[in-house]
C-alpha cells in the first residue's frame, strides 16, 4: 500500500469519523423542541432529571444510536453485495429480504401477534420472514454446492415480487387499523423504544464491519472476475456463500427492527466509491460512517420538516438518496 493511499484513506476516515460526532450532536438539539448546543453538553455531563436530559437519553439519543447501527448497517450490505455481484444495481433489497420481512410482519399484524409478543413481536416476525426468503433465494440460487451469482439476482428479484403481491393481498382483505400499521412498518422509523435491541444493532452492525473487513481482499479481487479471483487463490464459492449470508443476515436485522429504509445501501457505496476509490479495505470502513451520518440526518429532516408531525424516514431516504444518486449520475455518468 503506498503512504499516499494511506494518508488519503487516514484523512477521509478522520473526517467522516468528525462528521459523525457533529450530525450526532446537531440531531440531539434539533427537533420539535430545540436545545442549544451548549444546553446538549451540559445535560450530557450533569443535566440528569431536567426536562432537557428525558428529550435527549429517552428519545433523540437511541434514535441516533439506531440510526447509526442501521445506516452503517445497510451501507456495508450494499457495499459487500456490489462488490460480490459486480454490479452497480445490486442493494440489500433486491435479493427480497425487505419483501420476506414485510410479508412476516404484515401477517403478525393481521393474526394479532402485537397483543401477544409485546415489543419484540414485529421485529421478531420480520426477522423470520427475512430468513425465510433468504433461505428460498440461496437454496433456488444454488446449483451442485456452487453459487451462480445471476441466478441468484434474478431468484431474488422474482421472490421480491412474489412478496410484495402477497403483501399488498394483505392488505386488500384486512381491516382499516391493521392496514395502518401495515403501511407505518413498510415506510420505516427509528423510533424504537427497547433499548436492548438498539444494543443488539449496535453489536450486530459493528461486527458486521469487523467480518467484512476480514474479507476486504476476497472483494477486491471479485472486481477481476471470479476466474481471476479463483487464480488469485481466493477460495471463490466459500466466500461467496459468507458474503451472502453476511450481507443478508444484516439486512435481515436493520428491516426487522427499522422497517423498509431504502437507497442507503444502493447510493452511499456509488459516492464513497467516488470519493476513495474501489478498495474495499477503505470503502468498507468510508461507507459505514457515511451510511450512519446519511441515516441519522435524514431522520433529522423527519423530526423537523413538518414539526411536530414526523414523517417517515424511508420517504426522506427515498428522496434525499434518489436526488443524490441522480445528481452523482449525471456528474460522473461514464463512470457506472
Amino acid at each position: 500500500m503506498k503512504l499516499n493511499s494511506k494518508s488519503l484513506w487516514l484523512g477521509w476516515t478522520l473526517f467522516l469519523a468528525i462528521l459523525l460526532v457533529i450530525v450526532c450532536l446537531f440531531s440531539l438539539g434539533v427537533g420539535a423542541v430545540n436545545i442549544p448546543l451548549q444546553k446538549v453538553l451540559v445535560s450530557l455531563t450533569k443535566g440528569r432529571g431536567t426536562p432537557e436530559y428525558t428529550i435527549l437519553f429517552a428519545i433523540r439519543l437511541p434514535r441516533i444510536l439506531l440510526g447509526l447501527a442501521v445506516g452503517g448497517g445497510l451501507a456495508i450490505a450494499g457495499v459487500v453485495l456490489q462488490g460480490m455481484f459486480r454490479n452497480p444495481l445490486v442493494e440489500p433489497y433486491t435479493l427480497g429480504i425487505s419483501g420476506g420481512a414485510a410479508l412476516g410482519v404484515a401477517v403478525n399484524i393481521v393474526a394479532g401477534g402485537p397483543a401477544g409478543l409485546g415489543l419484540f413481536s414485529l421485529p421478531i416476525s420480520g426477522f423470520l420472514g427475512a430468513v425465510g426468503i433468504i433461505s428460498l433465494v440461496y437454496i433456488l440460487g444454488t446449483r451442485g454446492g456452487a453459487v451462480k451469482l445471476a441466478r441468484l439476482l434474478l431468484i431474488g428479484v422474482m421472490v421480491s415480487f412474489i412478496a410484495s403481491a402477497l403483501i399488498m393481498l394483505i392488505m386488500a382483505m384486512t381491516r382499516t387499523e391493521d392496514l395502518h400499521g401495515i403501511i407505518f412498518w413498510i415506510m420505516g422509523s427509528l423510533e424504537e423504544p427497547d433499548t436492548s435491541l438498539i444494543r443488539a444493532m449496535l453489536f450486530i452492525s459493528l461486527g458486521g464491519l469487523i467480518v467484512s473487513l476480514f474479507f476486504s481482499v476476497d472483494l477486491n479481487a471479485f472486481s477481476l472476475g471470479e476466474e481471476e479471483a479463483f487464480h488469485l487463490g481466493v477460495p471463490v464459492e466459500r466466500v461467496k456463500k459468507i458474503l451472502f449470508l453476511l450481507a443478508s443476515f444484516l439486512t435481515g436485522c436493520c428491516v426487522s427492527v427499522t422497517g423498509i429504509i431504502g437507497f442507503v445501501g444502493l447510493v452511499i457505496p456509488h459516492l464513497m466509491r467516488l470519493l476513495v476509490g474501489g478498495d474495499h479495505r477503505i470503502l468498507l470502513v468510508t461507507s459505514f460512517l457515511a451510511g450512519a451520518i446519511f441515516l441519522i440526518l435524514c431522520d433529522t429532516l423527519t423530526r423537523v420538516v413538518m414539526a411536530p408531525v414526523e414523517l417517515p424516514v424511508g420517504v426522506i431516504t427515498g428522496l434525499v438518496g434518489g436526488s443524490i444518486f441522480i445528481y452523482a449520475l449525471s456528474r460522473k455518468g461514464a463512470s457506472f
